[in-house]
């Protein structure tokens, strides 16, 4: 009975046997039936090239699936054509070297049945090939392994299933996608998956996930955020249908990252045309043969397609692909197929001979049996192949690379395929020179235009701790999986752990917990990465023992958190690390940590943009060191400007309220001071210095100290004031100018206070009564530092209860907004609302009326100082 059917039409030119080679082997895939799509894509083959070369018409192929077996029929319409017939003695269908009669030799060879069948405008030639016996549920099979070479996963596997329309937007979300991400169907239908997948941008890379949506098949890594905000790494295999009214989706199916190699499955490619072109009349390009068409046009495309179709050329259960370093001294693993995992990608092993070495890399070789020379392939090594065949890629007889073949069983191959695979390497090295240059230009672009933005990150900061974020957060996951980053305080320090990142934040914790607990990597002040296996031995030493724990425990006293913490930590750091000395000014300030999962490594491209890194952030890093050094001292001598604990005053409230301007200050032109001086006496001050920044600083303390040492010398106010006025002259050059409001405090036994003020060149003083009225305290005098004879002479104002003495700086007056200005009428009116009052709630409405006065911050230092005789009920 027939359950599929299957029919394409080929025109008669030379690459119509490629495509029909094409045709049949993903129709045999796409029905699940790989183990004879090999024999099929041969016959179909010979018998498509008698028709489309040899007959010179069209071809028709058909593929029918029934209960037993496949039959594939090609005709042709030259019927007068006859095939050669066997005779009673047997089959003389002619030589295999002969031209006639090949295609009929391999059908009897390899085909269950077969025959031919004429009309009157067809020839139809037609084969089956039964299925071959196999256990129930058996597809394919691979190489035994040992069990520690098996991936690690999770105790279930979960599979998400997401299906995204044409227009991006999700429309279909499984119980596992929401168990993995924790999004329920009702919040993610509708909503782009470009919403949550983090894609990687590596440098000099412009896929993203919009295109590889438009593809037909794509598989790959990428990172989905979950409901918390955290970037999960995920290995996707995405496929493009569409339903029966031909509307396009794409099924994405997602597992994490670590259990790719449950969806991980490798296409197999079409077979090469490996036969002689004389035979076969006009064909295409070289490349194209080898290849098909259309060629990726991205190198990673164009090197998985040549392992595929290497493999198939050759019956192989795995192929490789490697290429050569700019000095050709290592190869780079770049491509494979058939191999347990692609894990081992971007390793890289020396060329020359030697142990553990391809020795055969500038020549073509034939391994029979790898059990007798181990070693002499290190990527086949625990993957359970025996024989291999490798062949070197040359461009103008320079080495680029090199392209292996291999099989389970030993002694599979021999010269001839030597040859067969080097005639298909001379097809391709030039066309994957081409790709690989043009990808290392594109990686150069991404590089400089990564470093530049790199650069303008860590010059937009000078806080330590922000520096060091920064330098792991543009390291992972662009170019690492995860980062630590180290310091050095001096010289005769040992380096401290400073910052851990992870592209997966629940391993963040494990991590640093492993860091912490081992030696730090020796410091080095030579530039360039070099590996250190600290991290590797220790986590994987730690997942050793929690399982031997665990097991002694046994099932009923295990753990809670069991060995899978440990197992997940050790596979996460179980791949290449690298260390990149943090060098600034000569010295080694620290130390930059990368680090791979398990059996992944660096790319050369990616270590050299490291290095690049790390210069630039240990200079950023440097700076942001001196910056908080400077900022230390200089808040320190700040702070020692800055009065004392504000003593208490007997009978009397009092609010002081202190803003400088600048970044980082703390003490500015303004100042505050208040102050016993005797027995049921105090002083205050508040003034201004001309300026603002240190120079107006050193002039506040020199002020604030002389007016100190003067009251409690005995001196009146205007006296204090004369001898703070020559101090501030003596200073030459240095000396700025003072406005300053000056008085002594007496709180009086029955309620009220005496206060003498003297205010020279300062804002006067405002006295609010308790009707509401505002009036100034005190007249205006001579500002100081101007001038050597100066006169000043003191005032008394007298506070009854529930009176208010405000005093501030020119900075709360001069608050401006374009062409407005707060003043001093704005300030009597502020002031004139504050009836009833405690001295804290007027300084807090002052302050506030001068921040609402205009949108911008305030760009002078400040000083609000509120003086307050409380009422008998409020005392």
């Amino acid at each position: 009975m027939i359950t599929a059917r299957a029919a394409a039409t080929f025109e008669p030119v030379g690459r119509s046997v490629a495509a029909a080679r094409t045709f049949v082997r993903d129709t045999l895939q796409g029905w699940g039936l790989t183990d004879i799509v090999d024999d099929a894509v041969v016959l179909t083959s010979e018998l498509v090239t008698n028709a489309v070369v040899h007959a010179g018409t069209t071809a028709d192929v058909v593929c029918i699936r029934a209960d037993t077996g496949v039959r594939v029929e090609v005709a042709d319409r030259y019927p007068e054509r006859e095939v050669p017939l066997q005779s009673n003695g047997g089959h003389h269908f002619g030589s295999p070297d002969r031209e006639g009669g090949r295609g009929l030799l391999l059908c009897a060879a390899l085909a269950a049945r077969w025959g031919v069948e004429y009309s009157a405008t067809h020839k139809q030639v037609w084969f089956q090939l039964d299925f071959p016996e196999r256990p129930a549920g058996t597809r394919a099979a691979g190489p035994a392994l040992p069990s520690s070479a098996l991936p690690i996963t999770d105790s279930r596997v979960r599979v998400a299933v997401v299906q995204v329309d044409s227009d991006g937007l999700i429309s279909a979300w499984n119980d596992d996608a929401q168990e993995l991400f924790g999004y329920s169907p009702e919040q993610i239908v509708g909503k782009p998956l470009t919403d949550l997948a983090a894609w990687p941008h590596t440098p000099g890379t412009s896929t993203g996930v919009a295109e590889a949506l438009q593809l037909s098949r794509w598989e790959g890594s990428y990172g989905i955020r979950d409901v918390d905000g955290r970037v999960s790494p995920v290995y996707a295999s995405h496929l493009r249908i569409r339903d029966a009214d031909g509307a396009p989706s794409t099924v994405c199916l997602l597992v994490r990252d670590r259990e790719r190699a449950v969806l991980q499955s490798p296409m197999r490619g079409a077979a090469a045309d490996t036969s002689d072109s004389s035979e076969r009349g006009p064909v295409s390009d070289a490349f194209e043969v080898f290849i098909g068409s259309p060629a990726p046009d991205d190198l990673d495309g164009l090197l998985q397609r040549t392992v595929e179709r290497a493999r198939d050329m050759l019956d192989g259960d795995a192929a490789y692909l490697l290429l050569a370093t700019d000095d050709e001294t290592e190869l780079e693993v770049r491509a494979s197929t058939g191999l347990p995992s692609a894990r081992q990608r971007f390793a890289r092993v020396p060329v020359e001979a030697g142990t553990g070495r391809y020795g055969s890399a500038r020549m073509p070789a034939v391994h029979e049996d790898l059990s007798a020379v181990p070693g002499a392939v290190p990527l086949l090594v625990n993957t359970g192949m025996r024989s291999v065949v490798t062949v070197p890629l040359k461009v103008e007889g320079r080495l680029t690379g090199s392209l292996g073949v291999a099989a389970e069983s030993p002694g599979r191959y021999n010269n001839e395929e030597a040859l067969r695979l080097q005639f298909a390497a001379d097809r391709i090295a030039l066309a994957v020179e081409r790709a690989r240059l043009t990808e290392l230009e594109r990686l150069r672009r991404g590089s400089l235009s990564f470093l530049v933005e790199a650069s303008d990150l860590l010059a937009g900061t000078l806080d330590r701790d922000q520096t060091l974020a920064l330098m792991a957060q543009m390291t992972v996951p662009t170019l690492a999986s995860w980062c630590a980053v180290y310091t050095v305080a001096d010289q005769a320090s040992d380096p401290e752990l400073s910052y851990v990142l992870h592209e997966d934040e629940d391993r963040i914790d494990g991590l640093k917990a492993l860091l912490t607990k081992i030696d730090p990597p020796e410091q080095v002040p030579t530039g360039g990465a070099r590996g250190w296996t600290g991290p590797y031995e220790a986590a994987h030493a730690a997942a050793l023992r929690t399982s031997l724990r665990s097991l002694s425990l046994g099932d009923s006293a295990r753990p809670s958190s069991g060995p899978g913490a440990s197992l997940a930590t050790a596979s996460a750091v179980g791949g290449e690390t690298v260390v990149l000395p943090l060098v600034a000014r000569n010295r080694v300030i620290g130390m930059l940590t990368l680090g791979k999962p398990t059996d992944e490594h660096f790319r050369q491209e990616n270590l050299e943009l490291a290095e690049d890194l790390s210069r630039r952030a240990a200079l950023a890093l440097d700076n942001a060191r001196l910056y908080s050094e400077r900022t230390a001292i200089s808040q320190s001598l700040q702070r020692s400007l800055l009065p004392p604990e504000q003593p208490e005053v007997p009978g009397v409230e009092v609010e002081v309220i202190y803003r400088a301007a600048g970044e980082g200050n703390e003490v500015g032109g303004d100042f505050y001071d208040l102050f016993p001086i005797r027995d049921g006496a105090y002083g205050f001050a508040i003034g201004d210095v001309c300026g603002t920044g240190p120079e107006a600083a050193a002039v506040t303390g020199l002020a604030r100290h002389a007016l100190r040492l003067l009251a409690r010398e005995g001196f009146g106010g205007p006296a204090v004031l004369e001898r703070l006025n020559a101090a501030i002259l003596d200073e030459g050059a240095r000396s700025r100018f003072l406005t300053l409001l000056y008085g002594e405090l007496w709180p009086q036994q029955d309620g009220g206070a005496v206060l003498k003020v003297v205010c020279a060149g300062h804002p006067l003083p405002l006295r609010l009564r308790q009707d509401g009225s505002v009036e100034a305290a005190a007249e205006p005098q001579p500002l100081l530092g101007v001038m050597d004879d100066l006169e000043l002479y003191e005032q008394t104002v007298t506070l009854d209860p529930g009176d208010v003495l405000l005093c501030v700086t020119d900075g709360v007056t001069e608050r401006r907004e374009g062409t407005r200005m707060l003043g001093d009428d704005g300030l009597v009116d502020v002031l004139t609302t504050c009836t009833g009052l405690t001295a804290g709630a007027v300084a807090a409405r002052v302050l506030r009326a001068v921040e609402r006065f205009a949108a911008e911050p305030p760009s002078d230092d400040m000083a609000i100082l509120a003086m307050r005789v409380p009422e008998p009920q409020d005392a």
